[in-house]
């Protein structure tokens, strides 16, 4: 029989493993990557969960940038692909083509992955290719697969999609539909810089010197971590505090707070709060503890929600966003622990 005091020994040495990853990976990106902490932070718990992130930032913000440092320093194979309106499915997915056999001189069909076979795909300006072509990427990231005839491909492990958007250029788009950005786990709103971080950016940048980045985790050390997040355990009183956040944003929800209701058609389906979860695991994880609390569900929050929210005609016409109405959620929303002082206060 296992001993508490192994189960503790393994912990310890799943954290520490976590930790010191962590911190090789940080490193490396800040020899490339100047401030966007938060944003590197959300990209590698996303990764540490198997899940796949959208960013939605105006163009250069280092968005490409960040994504192929990633990939280069965990040593993944990386494809970009930059979508236009006359991208076809089979150019994400690959193509079946007829080839002679040397041998016997007969032709027969053989299978071309496309780009979609890697570890990491940037998919840039996603929202640029018609619904079609949209759909053959976000059922290879849901699936983690690819059927062609009558054939189905196993993409590798690990296997993360990370999309962009550009907020300001709507001529010439196709708007991923709510049930589609459904399938990432992250939307990440990626800012300017502050004047402090863009003078530095502009030292970096404008010299002849270029970073000589180290391999921090190899992509076995990656599916290693990935099964150690899912390992954490969640107390009782977390599972419901994420549950109780993810049906208060559904309009026909008894318990639904009033502005809700107000300016929210649909709200977030039960994979946010899964995500949640997940997303609390490895952010414990990556901050030295192998135990979820209600301040790691509070921290992922926005990403997790900001695109799983549906506003009315009332919200657009008063300017109200996602994130005010997340910011509402997350004061009106009780923690256990504010429960508890509510009643010993009262």
């Amino acid at each position: 029989m296992t001993t508490e005091l192994e189960i503790d020994q393994r912990e310890q040495q799943a954290l520490e493993e976590l930790s010191a990853a962590h911190g090789r990976m940080r490193a490396e990106i800040s020899k490339v990557i100047v401030g966007q902490e938060a944003i590197v932070e959300q990209i590698l718990i996303a990764l540490f969960c198997r899940g796949h992130c959208l960013l939605v930032g105006v163009p250069g913000l280092a968005k490409t940038l960040l994504v192929g440092t990633i990939a280069e320093i965990l040593q993944l194979s990386f494809h970009r692909i930059q979508f236009t309106p006359d991208l076809m499915p089979s150019d994400i997915t690959g193509t079946d083509i007829l080839q002679e056999d040397p041998e016997t001189g007969r032709n027969t069909f053989q299978f071309m992955r496309g780009p979609v076979f890697t570890n990491m795909l940037l998919a840039d300006e996603i929202n640029r290719t018609p619904p079609k072509t949209q759909a053959a990427l976000l059922e290879a990231m849901q699936e983690r697969r690819v059927t062609a005839g009558s054939h189905t491909y196993q993409l590798p492990q690990p296997f993360v999609v990370l999309a962009t958007q550009n907020p300001i250029e709507q001529e010439g788009t196709y708007p991923l539909p709510e049930a589609q950005l459904d399938r990432f786990m992250f939307h990440i709103v990626v800012n300017y810089p502050s004047a402090d971080e863009e003078l530095m950016i502009l030292r970096q940048t404008t010299g002849s010197e270029q970073p000589d980045l180290k391999q921090a985790v190899t992509g076995g050390q990656i599916l290693e971590l990935q099964e150690i997040v899912r390992k954490v355990p969640v107390a009782e009183h977390v599972l419901c505090y994420a549950r109780d956040l993810v049906r208060a944003t559904r309009p026909d929800e008894a318990t639904a707070p009033d502005f809700i209701k107000e300016y929210i058609s649909w709200g977030a389906g039960p994979r946010a709060g899964q995500y949640l979860i997940l997303g609390g695991k490895a952010r414990a994880l990556l901050e030295g503890r192998f135990h979820v609390t209600t301040d790691d569900i509070r921290a992922i929050a926005h990403p997790v929600l900001r695109h799983r929210l549906l506003t009315n005609f009332h919200a657009d016409t008063e300017d109200v966003s996602t994130d005010e109405i997340v910011d509402r959620l997350l004061k009106q929303i009780r923690t256990p622990q504010q429960e508890r002082s509510s009643r010993l206060l009262g």
